[in-house]
């Protein structure tokens, strides 16, 4: 049973089949496909161990140890993640980071399901709009932006111009320690793209035939949204809560390039990855630098385990709504 066996083409009646292949030359054609395919492989396994895997190794040794880039490592247990909670910067960005992500990812999501289900409709120029709400996503969060950022929210600039005009008062954005971290969140909420073009997607995953029924008997369009769109969109809706939340806590070019390399005034814009940066590579500090990238992989860790633990209440698949 075990062996593979091959018959010869036109064998004469009541002769036995030859035996073609041997179980050896079996396993030494199966070794030298295994072989090809680790051949192909090996490009990304070889930047996988020395790209990924290898400084990540590294980072967890030195975060255990006290490492300034110039003199050896030298062990010192766990007084690196014990003088994280004595530092007072590293708590104010620990509470930027939240501040921004807490108000950054739901505004973004919110308003690319509202362009979402606009673009949804059949009309003119549809694929126009498309284009044109995707194109800042492709931009991304690039040094070029942020300095067109920080020109439109600096003193006498656009923005400042447009809220005196409006009697809102004046003043640039990025110079005022209470509106420089909202300045960040109108740049992430306008790069709502990706997540609009998921819902698109998602949206035309949904029967028609659901929101029909619904018509004959008598539903509204805000009862149709909250009983059909949002059920039947749920897992899309987790999806991008997800992966904008993890975005969110990596936030770095932006808040570094906007507030001009400093932070911003007072610690305003002193997102993690920005404090981590400063204690890396401005100070030197690699042990403790490292000590806090391995605490934000752990907050992330921690809010996406948060995160699937509750979909269980709120997200719907297509077997759960029927």
């Amino acid at each position: 049973m075990g062996t593979a066996v091959t018959l010869v083409k036109d064998s004469p009646p009541g002769t036995a089949p030859a035996r073609l292949g041997a179980p050896g030359a079996v396993r030494r054609r199966r070794r030298g496909e295994n072989l090809a395919g680790y051949l192909f492989m090996s490009p990304w396994i070889a930047g996988f161990l020395l790209l990924t895997a290898g400084p990540m190794a590294a980072s967890l040794y030195f975060a255990f140890t006290d490492y300034n880039l110039f003199d050896a490592p030298r062990w010192i247990g766990l007084d690196n993640f014990t003088a994280l909670f004595d530092d007072p910067r590293w708590q104010k960005s620990v509470e930027v980071t939240a501040k921004y992500v807490v108000i950054g990812t739901p505004l973004k999501l919110l308003l690319a399901l509202g362009v979402a289900l606009l673009l949804a409709q059949s009309r003119r120029g549809q694929a126009f709009y498309r284009a044109a709400f995707y194109a800042p996503s492709l931009i991304g969060a690039s040094v070029s932006v942020g300095f067109v950022w920080r020109a439109l929210f600096s003193d006498g600039a656009v923005v400042d111009r447009t809220q005196s005009f409006l009697g809102l008062g004046s003043g640039g954005w990025v110079g005022d320690p209470g509106r420089v971290l909202y300045s960040l969140v109108a740049l992430t909420v306008w790069q709502f793209g990706a997540p609009m073009v998921i819902f698109l997607a998602g949206l035309k995953q949904v029967p028609r035939e659901l929101y029909e029924a619904a018509e004959v008997d008598g539903a509204g369009p805000l009862r149709r949204f909250w009983s059909i769109t949002l059920p039947m969109l749920s897992p899309v809706l987790f999806f991008n809560v997800l992966l904008e939340t993890i975005h969110s806590f990596q936030i770095f070019g932006s808040a570094y390039v906007v507030s001009n390399t400093t932070c911003g005034p007072a610690d305003a814009t002193l997102v993690y990855t920005c404090y981590l940066y400063q204690k890396g590579f401005k100070e030197s500090q690699m042990g403790f630098a490292s000590a806090m990238a391995w605490m934000l992989l752990l907050a992330v860790a921690l809010v996406t385990a948060v995160l699937f633990w509750s979909q269980k209440r709120w997200v719907h698949y297509e077997e759960d709504v029927r």
